[in-house]
């Protein structure tokens, strides 16, 4: 960036507390020195450094700090630095932890004493990049003979009464002697044959020497009775809290004397760090994790057999999503109240769709995902398919099962969860508001990596996988949610066609990559046929997917008996009904059936046909309250006797007609129970056709995904927050010259403060002799900076001048400028 004529800068800087973080692996401090902040180490980056800081850790951008002080700050937040600990791998991790526990400042050889014990060759090799980790997120500082973890992930991680450390390590003696009494540590003291001392600062001093030196160390334990060992034994690897009685064993007695146990509370006791680390021979962690566990592949397919598995169920997924979404077209279920799909209409989709709940909550909200269902927004509102619903069902069967599963990839709705409790103990529903969780497409993207670092055609075993994952993000709080979404991955995965056999198929590769997998899908998927098999049994057999107008209309006449390769529908008296309630005529549907069967027509599904044709729409029911006509009156007096349709209220008004208090609808279901083929007429006579009309939601966008964290950054906006850090910094950090008269406010890092008779002087001046001037600067929003400018003009209440902060010509208000300082001779 350019900074004009400014070639210097100060540097002075607040003092930064630890807990915010030092810096990247081009860390470093000028001329070699030690940085002696984080803000300092941040500082001595170089730009791409800084870049791949706010990459990792992109909540540092909100908003873009004014300078590396305030982004080292920020990033010793709390909240910042728990969100970048959970991104650690377990031996970075182990090594936060390490130092959490370690000497502040640690030296690195002392660091690789408590990670390796001297003699862990692996956990040696792995530790330059565990380290080169921490401070590429921030987490660590300092040159190696003065390694700092950040305050805020030191008090994270370091041991405490209410939260035991990872590594199973207690408090320090001093920490564990804090609340006890001089006298008492006199006492301990003396016990283990130190001299005594004239205050207990010296005298817990003494006795840390005593427990960290190994020579003193192993001869006092050798001193202790067997007995003690075994207690110590129990402690050593943690938790090192133990409860004692009153009156307590010898063995105890003897180890509590002396120090070896300290008493955390009146009935319990602690080993302090010291002695637990000697007992381990130096080592944080009984096991460490140095390198990633390996995903072998556990079986091996032929690749063509995989993505011919893939396509079978590639094939299935866009027909089943088609098969719900269509069944909720007329009378979709109701949203309940607080959202979701209810128990009982989740059991009838399950029933239609002849599967389980747990798989129909999955099928609902991978449509619900890609935009193809919602809510009607009505005041009684129910689901319904949306408009582009419509679109995706006239696509090539391979694009429409490339729009599913790319929702489902970058979608962060869980169904597995559904029938599960929440926090509140309320149960989760189907296509109810809490089901997303924001960690599941990573999750999903990341199991689909590992497959597809297998050879091709190789599936492992789910467990080595789990194990990888829990490797590269270990979960360090007691939610197993991670491991859930991966075990939930592996099995949609399958059903869905991206795997096949536990195999990444090459459509699945292609969708993992962000390529379009369509085209690697259609040579895969059968050709739609544009006939069926019948048969005597009134059965038809469709050898292969059925084109669109013919699947349609064979959903209507007949019902589907089994799904599979080639499907079977059944032709049953209430189906046939049903098509000439569509309004197709016995001929009509002799004849289509005539065009699209391979076979002959069989003798008994015509007579079917013509049978349900003969009776249907010889009752005629209409909308009085409702009637029912018929010409044969010896039919309504069959009616009329029959017990079942006492329910109706029915009664004769005439030779031919039948009055009843039920509506037409409940009418026509009453009669059909009764087996009648009743039909519906209109006020004027005519045959209703019962087909409803489609209901569709208004235009609806697809659910947005809900993020976890802030997005990771582009590069434009990188290099923006980059440039933006560095010139705030050029800007907190010139030299002023010092004013005539002392300032009473002279703090480092506060904007400067000047009446606005001595402002406008100053800046005139600047502008006649085109000299630079510091000044402090608050905005309309209130937002305050700290900026370098070469004044040009000087009127109307505004000064314009070249920003040599932002690298531009600016004009800023004379009112809001809150003070101005002139440069120091060796800055401009």
């Amino acid at each position: 960036m350019g900074t004009g004529r400014l070639t210097g800068r100060r540097d002075q800087e607040a003092t930064v507390p630890e807990a915010s973080t030092a810096a990247g692996s081009a860390g470093g401090s000028p001329a070699g020195s030690s940085p002696r902040s984080l803000a300092e180490a941040l500082r001595a980056r170089d730009d791409a450094a800084l870049a791949a800081l706010l990459r990792a850790r992109p909540d540092l951008l909100g908003p873009v700090p004014g300078d590396v002080t305030q982004l080292a700050t920020r990033a010793g937040t709390r909240a910042s630095v728990v969100r970048a600990l959970d991104r650690l791998d377990r031996f970075a991790l182990q090594t936060a932890e390490a130092l959490a526990v370690g000497p502040d400042p640690c030296p690195y050889p002392v660091l690789e004493g408590l990670l390796t014990g001297g003699e862990d060759e692996r956990a040696r090799a792995a530790l330059p990049e565990a380290v080169a980790t921490l401070r590429d997120q921030a987490l660590l500082w300092g040159d190696e003979d003065r390694l700092r973890l950040v305050r805020t992930a030191r008090e994270l991680l370091a041991p405490s009464a209410s939260r035991p450390s990872p590594t199973g390590l207690g408090p320090t003696v001093a920490e564990a002697t804090a609340g006890m009494s001089p006298t008492r540590v006199q006492e301990i003291v003396a016990a283990v044959g130190l001299p005594a001392t004239h205050d207990p600062v010296s005298a817990v001093t003494a006795l840390t020497g005593l427990f960290t030196d190994p020579e003193r160390m192993s001869a006092l334990l050798d001193e202790a009775p067997a007995e003690a060992h075994q207690v110590l034994g129990r402690l050593v690897w943690g938790p090192p809290y133990g409860e004692v009685t009153p009156n307590p064993t010898p063995p105890v007695r003897w180890l509590r004397d002396r120090g070896l146990l300290l008493p955390a509370t009146a009935r319990t006791v602690v080993l302090p760090r010291e002695v637990a680390l000697h007992l381990r021979g130096g080592l944080a962690h009984r096991d460490t994790a140095p390198v990633a566990p390996p995903v072998p592949a556990l079986r091996e397919h032929r690749p063509q057999l995989v993505d011919a598995n893939a396509a079978g169920q590639a094939l299935a997924a866009p027909a089943t999503v088609e098969e719900l979404v269509k069944s909720w077209e007329h009378a979709g279920p109701p949203v309940l109240r607080a959202g979701g799909l209810s128990v009982r209409d989740l059991k009838r989709t399950a029933a239609l769709l002849d599967t389980t709940e747990q798989q129909a909550a999955f099928w609902a909200e991978l449509a619900y995902a890609a935009g193809l269902l919602a809510g009607d927004g009505e005041a009684d509102e129910r689901y319904a398919p949306t408009p582009a619903f419509d679109d995706w069902v006239e696509l090539p069967p391979a694009e429409r099962w490339s729009h599913l599963a790319t929702a489902w990839l970058a979608a962060t709705r869980t169904a597995p969860l559904v029938g599960e409790q929440d926090t509140k103990g309320r149960t989760l529903s189907a296509l109810g508001p809490e089901l997303d969780r924001s960690a599941a497409p990573e999750v999903r993207r990341r199991v689909l990596e590992l497959l597809g670092e297998l050879p091709e055609g190789a599936s492992p075993d789910p467990e080595t996988l789990l194990a990888r994952l829990a490797w590269e993000r270990p979960v360090r709080g007691a939610s197993d949610l991670r491991a859930r979404l991966a075990r939930w991955t592996l099995a949609e995965a399958e059903v869905l066609g991206v795997t096949g056999r536990g195999a990444l198929s090459g459509p699945g590769r292609a969708l993992l990559e962000g390529r379009d997998p369509a085209p690697l899908l259609a040579p895969l998927l059968p050709e739609p046929v544009d006939h069926v098999l019948l048969q005597a049994d009134l059965t038809a057999v469709a050898p292969g997917p059925l084109r669109r107008p013919l699947g349609d209309t064979l959903a209507v006449l007949a019902d589907v008996e089994s799904k599979g390769g080639a499907t079977v529908y059944r032709f049953t008296p209430g189906s046939v009904r049903r098509a000439l309630d569509a309004g197709h005529a016995a001929a009509d549907l002799h004849a289509f059936l005539k065009e699209h069967s391979r076979t002959p027509v069989p003798q008994p599904l015509a007579y079917l046909i013509d049978d349900v044709a003969r009776r249907h729409g010889h009752l005629r029911v209409g909308a009085a309250s409702s009637y029912v006509r018929c010409d044969d009156d010896a039919m309504l007096g069959e009616i009329l006797a029959d017990k079942r349709s006492a329910g109706l209220g029915l009664r004769r008004l005439a030779p031919t007609v039948l009055a009843a208090q039920a509506d037409p609808t409940v009418l026509l279901e009453g009669l059909r129970a009764m087996g009648y083929a009743p039909a519906a007429e209109s006020r004027t006579g005519d045959v209703l056709v019962a087909r409803a009309d489609a209901h569709r939601t208004p235009a609806r966008s697809a659910p947005v995904p809900v993020p976890e964290g802030p997005p990771v950054p582009d590069a434009t906006l990188l290099a923006a927050a980059v440039r933006a850090i560095r010139a705030g910094d050029v800007a907190a950090t010139a030299v002023r010259k010092e004013p005539a008269v002392t300032s009473p406010a002279g703090v480092p890092g506060e904007l400067p403060r000047t009446s606005a008779a001595e402002t406008l002087a100053t800046v005139q001046a600047a502008a006649l002799t085109g000299s630079a001037v510091w000044i402090g600067y608050v905005n309309a929003e209130g937002s305050a900076s700290q900026r370098v400018i070469a004044p040009v003009r000087v009127e109307g209440g505004f000064v314009t001048g070249y920003d040599h902060t932002a690298d531009e010509v600016r004009t800023y208000a004379l009112h809001r400028i809150t003070g101005v300082a002139e440069l120091a001779d060796d800055q401009v």
